[in-house]
């Protein structure tokens, strides 16, 4: 921070404000949190007038989901207590430093499947970044591919050639998206500009290209790749220099994706490599670390440890941007824009990171999916911002590298003696060496790696985990929301894929529930009460699928057996069930509307929540309770990015996408049979009788279960395109729903 002007004050590089709806929400929290304890009362006088074991059972399951809805409910607190928003002054900041006065910058980018992540996606992303609106001979981007292919090795060796026209050619025309796929989809026209652009027929052109070029420059290199991808290897035509053979001789007999040694190979040097208009480019890596079958791999936590300790060897910027291998840069002023807290001197010391919300190109206008994940992504992590700061979401965060080694009170651990930093070339024999023995497989052996030091072990969400534990050691991090969205990426648009992604990580999550740090125990002591109730918010993620689940089937299954569980109208407890209802979706409209969301992407978000409910979340806790007694364990799947144009399409028209005969979908398609079931009985049964008082809030609920099951009632019946429910699946939810049918009536009997 020397190039900062000493001899006077520097102008404030950002500026906070507390949202004014924080007292509005704590007011509610008091009268809501007073109604929860009313419910609890009545709930309680139910158990205690049942009259049989059979309404003293129902009672009992409806008051345990109502404690784990108020525990939950509760932690949602914690994000509402101070939510808050900032503001970057990047005019300050250009008029306070330098550029040759900003700090290195190391970008980190993930892969692991050339056939789930194409590569084509991986180098868009690389591109994009490489094109920031920052000093060149300043940037680093390291590729990791965990898969260890070599297809994912040309793709990028394809991409520094393009880089040294790509580069310049966002320089000088001042573009803001910089990620040549959508650049080149969203230009005016059939991308005019860019033709004329890439074609020199503007004046004052540095470089030219010839006219027959257009477009064909970028074309091309997808064509090539693309061609490998399919082929499956590269062959000796695609070879274009001794270098390249060189590298490729690296997959021999034998090499196999999680058993094969270290390959390091500098695609690009800042200190060497120009672009076609004589300036220097950033520093171009690809990784993939060593792996073997009796190591473990710890999954992303362990690639991006590899990466730290490499680029380490290499580079060494003390500033690390982690991105996802489809998280495209949108905004070339995003590392400006970290920069505002990063080289704040009152905010630097105890700064982790600074996370940019994750935002998805490709979502349709009303999110049927809730992909979004607009209270996890952004909702809450103002609220966070309000206390330490938020979470790190796995993408799209600035972090200070010191803040790998240790609390920011103490030395830091486990620091390399990096000597050969000083040498000449990063291709040097010294530097490559280094690097690869600090990739090697054995290397963490015996070390903090993992455990207080880089990104931690132990749950399959190392990005949670990961910031959970640098806020427990005191440090804290900064969201940066910006009007323009800084990073863009893709998102599942399958539903199978939705509900396995989730899945995961819930498996996660529980890791941490079921170990020392606790977010209960051990977050709310060493952290704060509120943070810890954040982190316990999603440790707890999966237990949602106790409510939801009983809620989805007790009151229907009662109803067809003519039980009433809830209040009549007439009955003054009704009251206390519609404010609870009320207050609590009412809140999450409200806050999500702030947010900027509509009022259609809310109703899909929300009937995604009791999706996931029954399917994601019981099936995280069933497979890992098989984990915790030792029948299975669960492994790292890459969520595919790979899309076809049927899908595509079906998502683009809002509609569901089943198609496979998966068993999540079992769950889904038996609720929605029980309760269309239920609500024509009760609806029956209520002309016939007259008894609407009665059953008038079972039949709310199951009525309102079907107007979010309506997807899948299509799905089962009106469509016949190849994305709609199997038969198997059908068949199954059927017979299930007969048998819980069957259950209940003989345990009313009894």
């Amino acid at each position: 921070m020397g190039g900062m002007r000493e001899h006077q004050a520097l102008p404030p590089f950002h500026k906070l404000e507390v949202e004014p709806r924080a007292m509005l929400n704590r007011v509610h929290a008091v009268f809501y949190t007073c109604a929860i304890l009313l419910l609890f009362y009545h709930r309680s006088l139910n158990l205690f007038h049942s009259i049989s074991f059979c309404s003293f059972s129902f009672f009992l399951s409806l008051l345990l989901s109502d404690i784990i809805l108020a525990f939950m409910w509760s932690t949602t607190q914690a994000f509402r207590w101070r939510p808050v928003r900032r503001w970057e002054y990047l005019e300050n900041l250009a008029r306070a430093i330098d550029d040759r006065d900003f700090p290195a910058l190391d970008t980190f980018i993930c892969t692991a499947d050339p056939y789930k992540e194409p590569p084509m996606g991986v180098i868009n992303t690389a591109l994009s970044v490489m094109a920031f609106d920052y000093p060149t001979d300043k940037m680093s981007v390291y590729v990791s591919d965990d898969g260890g292919s070599e297809l994912t090795l040309y793709a990028l060796m394809e991409a520094a050639k393009f880089a040294k026209h790509w580069v310049p050619f966002c320089r000088e025309n001042k573009i803001e998206v910089r990620c040549p796929e959508v650049y080149f989809q969203t230009a005016d026209g059939a991308c005019s500009d860019a033709i004329k652009a890439w074609a020199g027929e503007r004046k004052g052109r540095i470089y030219q290209f010839p006219k027959k070029y257009e477009l064909v420059m970028y074309e091309s290199m997808k064509d090539r790749v693309e061609r490998v991808l399919e082929r499956g290897h590269i062959s000796e035509d695609q070879i274009t220099s001794d270098e390249e053979r060189n590298a490729f001789k690296k997959w021999s007999t034998g090499f196999a994706p999680q058993d094969h040694p270290t390959i390091i190979q500098v695609l690009l040097e800042s200190s060497k490599d120009r672009d076609v208009t004589g300036y220097e480019l950033p520093n171009l890596v690809y990784l993939s670390r060593e792996k073997s079958k009796s190591s473990p791999h710890h999954f992303k936590a362990g690639a991006l440890n590899a990466l730290v300790r490499v680029s380490a060897e290499m580079s060494n910027a003390p500033v690390i941007l982690t991105l996802d291998c489809d998280m495209y840069s949108n905004d070339p002023q995003a590392p400006r824009r970290a920069m505002c807290y990063i080289m704040d001197r009152n905010k630097a010391p105890k700064l982790a990171f600074v996370q940019f919300p994750q935002y998805f190109h490709c979502i349709d206008k009303n999110d049927i999916y809730g992909c979004e994940y607009k209270r996890a992504l952004q909702i809450n992590q103002l609220g966070m911002d309000g206390l330490l700061g938020p979470e790190y979401a796995g993408t799209g965060s600035f972090f200070q590298r010191k803040a790998f080694h240790g609390p920011p009170s103490l030395p830091e651990l486990e620091v390399l003696d990096s000597h050969h930093r000083s040498a000449v070339s990063l291709r040097s024999r010294a530097v490559l060496s280094a690097a690869q023995h600090v990739a090697s497989c054995t290397y963490e052996n015996g070390t903090n790696w993992g455990s207080k030091v880089g990104f931690r072990y132990g749950s399959l969400v190392e990005d949670y985990y990961t910031d959970y534990r640098l806020h427990s050691e005191g440090w804290e991090s900064v969201f940066c929301k910006p009007t323009r969205p800084a990073f863009l990426g893709d998102m599942p648009i399958h539903l199978n894929d939705v509900l396995s992604q989730n899945k995961r990580w819930c498996i996660g999550l529980l890791d941490v529930v079921f170990s020392k740090y606790n977010p209960l125990t051990f977050g709310i002591t060493r952290i704060s009460f509120l943070m810890g109730m954040c982190y316990a918010h999603y440790a707890y993620w999966a237990t949602w699928a106790v409510p939801i689940t009983i809620y989805g089937f007790l009151p229907q299954l009662a109803l067809l057996n003519g039980i009433t569980l809830f209040p009549k109208v007439s009955d003054p407890w009704f009251y206390l069930y519609i404010y609870l209802f009320v207050g609590g979706y009412g809140q999450d409209l409200i806050d999500f509307l702030i947010a900027g969301g509509t009022i259609k992407r809310w109703w899909n978000d929300q009937r995604m929540w009791m999706i996931r409910g029954v399917s994601s979340y019981p099936f995280a806790l069933i497979q890992f309770t098989f984990k915790l007694i030792g029948i299975s364990d669960f492994g790292f799947n890459v969520t595919s990015k790979v899309i076809d144009d049927e899908q595509r399409k079906r998502y683009k028209q809002g509609i569901f996408e089943f198609g496979v005969a998966s068993p999540l979908f079992v769950p889904l398609a038996t609720v929605a049979i029980i309760n269309l079931i239920s609500f024509i009985v009760g609806a029956s049964r209520v002309l016939q009788q007259g008894k609407l008082e009665d059953f008038f809030v079972q039949l709310f609920i199951s009525g309102f279960v079907m107007a979010n099951c309506w997807p899948i009632y299509e799905a089962m019946v009106l469509r016949r395109d190849r994305g709609r429910i199997p038969m198997k699946t059908m068949v199954i939810s059927i017979f299930l729903a007969w048998v819980l049918y069957l259950v209940a009536s003989i345990t009313l009997k009894i």
